[in-house]
């Protein structure tokens, strides 16, 4: 039987980040997805004109839905939005005893929109964060989830157990917004004390609408493929690089990267994002 993913995250009219990226997402690495709204966005690659949530009743019975009639093998989180719709989310979650958690913390959107309410950031931290097997946030999520302004390494570091003391089982700091303009590096670190680097080229494209959600996409698909979780990483990983090197070109602003590269290119131009890992 196909593994079968659930994504509760947001609409993007645009197309390129939200539930359609997830889904594309899935698609292209072999798995069945199933969805769950939380919100409808008014966006292009320009940004976020508008956003509607959705009422906590239409949350929970599109979780019971799903719950009901689907074997999860794994699940992710995208934009939540606001306190309501987290609890919702955490307690059909345990109820349905759904593993294999990815909690992507998105907070802004490329052009600055608050997809976050301020005050929902304590019930992140209460009530998803214990739930997730690994939490996938960039660097300014990461600081704000963190309370610790990361300029190197060792606040990397602090800020990731910090993220860690919230409940979940790992996290992965990503470094697209890094210093580095050769390289961008992953920082992995587990519960256990386990800690990794994934490094990458880094690549010069306004290309980036929606490479957190396709991230934590790929990261939950290949979970549900039962694929130990370092390897999910990076395979994760070389997937957000290829649809990053592969540019679209669609829409004046920040443009959505291209999720059927991995795919479509394979082994062909494995050196544009292949990935390093110490």
């Amino acid at each position: 039987m196909i593994p079968q993913v659930l994504t509760i995250a947001g609409s993007d009219s645009g197309g390129g980040a939200g539930i359609q990226a997830d889904i594309k997402t899935f698609q292209e690495l072999g798995v069945y997805s199933t969805s769950v709204l939380t919100a409808v966005t008014a966006q292009n690659t320009l940004g976020v004109a508008a956003i509607y949530p959705m009422a906590r009743e239409a949350v929970q019975t599109q979780l019971q839905a799903v719950g009901k009639d689907f074997q999860l093998s794994a699940l992710k989180t995208g934009m939540l939005f606001n306190e309501e719709i987290i609890e919702e989310t955490a307690k059909w979650i345990r109820h349905f005893n759904w593993r294999q958690l990815v909690v992507d913390p998105v907070m802004i959107a490329k052009g600055g929109a608050n997809l976050l309410r301020a005050e929902a950031g304590a019930a992140l931290k209460k009530e998803l964060l214990p739930l997730a097997s690994v939490v996938t946030p960039n660097i300014p999520e990461a600081e704000v989830l963190s309370g610790i302004e990361i300029a190197d390494p060792l606040s990397r570091r602090l800020a990731a157990e910090k993220i860690l003391s919230f409940g979940s089982q790992s996290v992965i700091i990503k470094g697209g917004h890094g210093k580095d303009e050769e390289t961008a590096e992953d920082f992995f670190l587990h519960r256990d004390g386990e800690e990794l680097l994934f490094r990458s080229p880094r690549i010069a494209t306004v290309q980036t609408h929606g490479t957190g959600c396709t991230f934590s996409a790929a990261l939950a698909a290949e979970l549900a493929k039962g694929q130990p979780l370092k390897e999910a990483i990076y395979t994760a990983k070389r997937f957000i690089q290829a649809a990053l090197s592969s540019e679209l070109n669609i829409g004046a602003g920040h443009g959505p990267t291209n999720h059927a590269a991995y795919r479509k290119y394979g082994d062909e131009r494995r050196e544009m994002y292949d990935v390093e890992i110490q």
